[in-house]
């Protein structure tokens, strides 16, 4: 029979779960306090908030959450959990935060919704532009071929009009 405080946590990380979209798991093993607790800060500066969870209390509040089968495989070991929204944010966060910790500090994998990726896939989400760089990337892309192809539609009458003005002043000049 579970305790309350047990309850109470399974509540909180089912509240955790419901509010974000992105979980970043990792491997604490050999980090004191004092350091969890210095990546615990940097990572609330980026609004990503970080939890070391019992892997068994995890999986209870994880089973009614879409999430449930592709975070289970992760939980192997001392697992602490970076909760976030923004995927490439939540990544590069807790990727920036547990560098100086990073031969103690290991990644074991992520998910993205109910997708689960590996530490890889974690990595190279980190190294994504922004949200707001993508979107001006493909605007850019879209744009520039509109733009090249005005300037194709622009030239004849460009051209039209610099004949009309090379026949205007050699008729000016043939007069005078």
């Amino acid at each position: 029979m579970p305790t309350e405080a047990k309850r109470e946590t399974i509540e909180t990380l089912r509240a955790e779960l419901d509010a974000s979209r992105t979980m970043i798991v990792s491997e604490y093993r050999g980090l004191k306090v004092k350091e969890i607790t210095e990546i615990r800060r940097a990572l609330r500066k980026q609004n990503v908030s970080y939890r070391v969870v019992k892997n068994r209390l995890m999986r209870i509040a994880a089973q009614d959450s879409p999430a449930a089968d592709a975070l289970s495989p992760l939980l192997a070991g001392p697992s602490a959990i970076a909760f976030g929204n923004d995927e490439a944010a939540t990544a590069k966060a807790v990727l920036d935060a547990t560098r100086p910790y990073a031969k103690i500090v290991k990644i074991t994998g992520g998910v993205l919704g109910s997708r689960a990726i590996d530490a890889d896939g974690v990595t190279r989400l980190a190294t994504l532009p922004s949200r707001e760089v993508l979107l001006a990337e493909v605007l850019g892309a879209i744009t520039a071929p509109l733009s090249t192809t005005a300037g194709l539609f622009d030239a004849p009458l460009r051209d039209v009009a610099g004949l009309v003005d090379a026949l205007i002043a050699k008729r000016d000049g043939a007069a005078a």
